[in-house]
């Protein structure tokens, strides 16, 4: 399937996590260890915020490891807050459109998963999302529509009972359609200012997801890294899979959990779907 990260903190180039790592983001899209595939190549795509922006987007149907565009983009722009994600296609078209991360207005929003049996639910699902979001919606993928479910139950006011409801909803038309296990995922979703990471599937056996140790106590342990030294103690990485061996400084998110990364203090709170 695919792998992605997202980080908040302070500003660092975005290189630093897609390149200048042993298990770089980019490597991982032709060596991943926790995928359900290895090799992760149907394109890529990476969202970031700078101050008072909205979020810009930079997405491509190449592979990762092989676009020189990338590379550039990644050494020459610095976030404080920014997604990447690496794509395998589940059966929908290797088009620019079907590429993570999705935009709509302030917001972000990628997913690693698949909706099973999708062509069979598609239409009911597509036909829940609001008539005003409709027009929007520019591709052909699960992950996309998901995202428009989510806005049509309320993620701008209030995200983790939006996602709860929409997952709830995907597995109630998929039990209708004889689906056994509709939904597997993890997601991430922003507004620019609060981070969502969401671990779920129907069956109980979620795709890998990881946070990484507060940056204070990984300080604490590593007095002398200069690279953690110039990150602020609010710096937090969610990812598919660890970009390192570092001992301690990642985390399993547990089954059927939320992560909220936020200022202040971040939260990991149960999450269970409930149909709308």
């Amino acid at each position: 399937m695919c792998r992605w990260l997202a980080y908040s903190g302070s500003p660092i180039r975005l290189e630093e996590l897609l390149v200048k790592r042993d298990r770089s983001l980019i490597d991982q899209s032709l060596h991943a260890r926790q995928g359900a595939t290895t090799t992760n190549g149907d394109g890529f795509g990476v969202g970031w915020y700078e101050e008072g922006e909205s979020p810009r987007v930079y997405r491509s149907t190449h592979p990762a490891w092989n676009d020189r565009n990338l590379r550039e983009l990644a050494a020459g722009v610095t976030s404080p807050l920014f997604l990447a994600h690496i794509r395998a296609s589940t059966g929908t078209a290797i088009q620019e459109t079907n590429t993570h991360p999705f935009r709509y207005d302030n917001w972000l929003w990628m997913h690693n998963g698949l909706v099973r049996e999708f062509q069979q639910l598609r239409r009911e699902l597509v036909l829940a999302v609001d008539a005003s979001l409709f027009p929007s919606i520019e591709g052909t993928t699960d992950s996309e529509v998901l995202f428009f479910l989510a806005l049509t139950f309320g993620l701008e006011e209030d995200p983790i009972p939006a996602v709860e409801q929409t997952v709830g909803f995907v597995e109630e038309v998929g039990h209708r359609h004889g689906v056994e296990h509709p939904i597997q995922m993890t997601i991430a979703t922003t507004d620019g200012g609060t981070l969502w990471a969401f671990r779920y599937s129907s069956e109980g056996d979620s795709r890998s997801l990881y946070f990484s140790t507060r940056m204070d106590t990984l300080k604490a342990a590593y007095p002398d890294s200069t690279e953690l030294a110039g990150l602020s103690d609010e710096t937090r990485v969610v990812v598919s899979e660890p970009l390192g061996d570092l001992p301690g400084a990642w985390n399993a998110v547990p089954e059927s959990h939320v992560g909220i990364v936020q200022p202040g203090t971040d939260e990991l709170r149960p999450f269970t779907p409930t149909p709308p």
